[in-house]
């Protein structure tokens, strides 16, 4: 089974199982794709755009999206009850400069990371600080 967000996809395929005879014929306008083989479930892949390709990111584990917001959510020193989810926006949990500035701070420490102040500066979302924190962390492992 397969979910797509967006306009359409066309895809070909000779098996149950993906192999390199499987063709993917045309993609267009979307972005994200949630899909199940043989019961395992990948329910958070995110397309990027890149010049004349795409791109096929997996969005961070959902234990490395808890463990950022236990640290905004400690950071800003919200109640406990407070909800905090990959989609929260700094600003909307009302986060300033200084704050977003300690939290990278946070998660550096917390994950064993540095975070280059490019790469802190495009982090809007507790799931942008989470796929960021996994992108670094497979690039330090590599």
């Amino acid at each position: 089974m397969a979910a797509i967000t967006g306009s359409s996809i066309f895809t070909t395929s000779t098996s149950r199982s993906f192999k390199q005879n499987q063709a993917l014929k045309r993609i267009s306008n979307f972005n994200s794709v949630s899909l199940s083989i043989k019961g395992t479930s990948f329910s958070s892949l995110r397309l990027q755009s890149a010049p004349s390709r795409f791109r096929i990111s997996c969005v961070a584990k959902p234990e490395t999206v808890d463990k950022v917001c236990e640290i905004v959510r400690k950071q800003l020193a919200l109640p406990a009850d407070s909800t905090v989810s990959g989609e929260s926006k700094f600003a909307s949990l009302g986060a300033d400069s200084l704050d977003t500035v300690e939290i990278v701070m946070g998660l550096e420490e917390e994950f064993g990371i540095s975070v280059e102040e490019e790469s802190a500066q495009t982090i809007a979302t507790v799931q942008d600080a989470a796929d960021l924190i996994e992108k670094l962390i497979e690039k330090k492992g590599a």
